[in-house]
């Protein structure tokens, strides 16, 4: 059977459709960008809520220069508005822990200043030639800028989680489960499947190009990693066992006194957590949220598992056996949808498992998209054939050992920043992150194909 790719559906749209569909995807970055940055006063918008992030207000600034850089200067060939800020707001000159000490821009000024962007990227978005440069073709600079924008306003989220204070975000519950008796575990048998995308137009550097692979036979947690299961090795010692831990996960356990997921403490009746500004019992079925790549590979060891490699969990998420395909998302091609899975931040918190069986896989994987980054055993790397676009800093730097790869999403990413193809990276010790895991292990001799 021929491995295909399912199209995207962008490529068949009309320049007006186009056009359309990308003015409503930046539209929506930027509702969330200013429900973010409202929500707080200024005080709390140029304060440093933690040296691992940003004040706010570097944030919003940052996202309209990189619009401006893209969009107004290079699409369009405009003047440049503030050519000043760049050095300010290019994140590769300035580590996070040293921005407050810039001259940001203020509260008002940074306000102003993406409102005047945007004006000017729309107004380029209406007249700029949608074709003849890799860059504009099928609108992907303004799609780059969209998935930009998404991505620190998670960012931004992880901020208002480690901010101090009573609650200033609010949404509803997610949805209650709605699967019962599923197997804890699905048999995914040897062969190979296109990973990666070649037709995707919006999909970045790191995504490209599709290749086939061969997997061998392998078992996956059909859900991710509860919370209720993690204190299970919480309460069996798992911390004190240096046995489940790695040396370098060790190492760092022991130096940073780590003895539970960030933003959980031990009380007399049981398990807490913080979450925006709300102290509540740690739920039971969740996804567990806020671990490291460290903490992930102990429990997947004290489990008797290991943690999927980056193939083993795009095979699960996104190869159809009945027809040989890679789909675009688990479900199947169309985008998603509040029924498919937990993004956009429409929820604050994971949903319990179960709570989206239309989201499911072919292969009867369930939340592989949505509610938390899920760790990969993978360091992050360029695929065969990789090219670096439109700039070597947004994949290729990161290229090595030193970071592992993130898959799926969580509650805090919009959809057009997540598909079955992107891929997430960060330092193994990362846990401001909206980030858990599933498991995965050999088969054994009667599972195998």
């Amino acid at each position: 059977m021929t491995s295909t790719e399912s199209p995207n559906p962008l490529r068949e749209l009309a320049p007006s459709e186009l056009r359309e569909h990308t003015a409503s995807t930046l539209a929506r970055a930027r509702d969330r960008s200013v429900a973010l940055t409202d929500a707080v006063d200024d005080e709390d918008l140029t304060r440093q809520h933690s040296k691992l992030m940003s004040p706010l207000v570097w944030d919003l600034a940052h996202i309209g220069s990189q619009e401006e850089l893209w969009l107004v200067r290079d699409v369009g060939g405009r003047e440049p508005l503030r050519p000043d800020i760049d050095d300010l707001y290019d994140a590769f000159q300035h580590p996070r822990a040293d921005r407050p000490s810039l001259p940001l821009l203020g509260p008002a000024e940074a306000r102003a200043y993406v409102r005047e962007v945007r004006s000017k990227a729309f107004d380029v978005l209406d007249q700029a030639p949608l074709e003849g440069r890799k860059l504009t073709e099928a609108a992907f600079a303004f799609g780059m800028i969209a998935q930009h924008e998404q991505q620190h306003d998670e960012t931004m989220l992880a901020t208002h989680q480690l901010r101090r204070g009573e609650p200033v975000l609010h949404a509803p519950e997610p949805p209650p489960r709605r699967v019962g008796g599923a197997a804890p575990e699905v048999v995914v048998p040897a062969g190979r499947f296109l990973m990666g995308t070649s037709v995707e137009p919006w999909a970045l550097d790191n995504e490209r190009p599709a290749h086939e692979v061969h997997v061998d036979t392998f078992v996956i947690d059909t859900f991710p990693v509860t919370c209720g299961q993690y204190v299970a090795f919480l309460e069996t010692g798992g911390y004190d066992e240096p046995r489940w831990w790695s040396e370098a996960g060790w190492a760092y356990r022991s130096e940073h006194d780590i003895a539970a997921p960030r933003f959980w403490r031990r009380e007399a009746d049981g398990w807490w957590r913080t979450r925006f500004g709300v102290h509540e019992p740690v739920p039971a079925d969740e996804p567990v949220v806020h671990v490291s790549f460290y903490e992930a590979e102990a429990y997947a060891a004290w489990a008797g598992k290991r943690l999927p490699t980056e193939a083993e969990w795009e095979k699960a998420a996104r190869h159809d056996p009945a027809t040989g395909r890679s789909l675009r998302y688990p479900w199947g091609d169309e985008e998603p949808t509040a029924e498919h899975a937990n993004l956009g931040q429409r929820h604050l918190r994971p949903a319990v498992i179960g709570a989206y069986p239309a989201g499911a896989s072919p292969l009867g994987v369930h939340q592989l998209i949505g509610d938390v980054w899920e760790w990969t055993s993978s360091d992050f790397g360029g695929y065969p054939g990789f090219t670096a676009f439109p700039y070597r800093e947004y994949s290729e730097v990161f290229f090595g050992p030193g970071y592992k790869v993130l898959r799926g999403g969580s509650f805090g990413t919009d959809a057009v920043a997540i598909r079955g193809t992107f891929r997430n990276w960060d330092y193994p010790i990362r846990r401001q992150i909206f980030s858990g895991f599933r498991c995965a292990r050999d088969p054994r001799p009667d599972e195998r194909a």
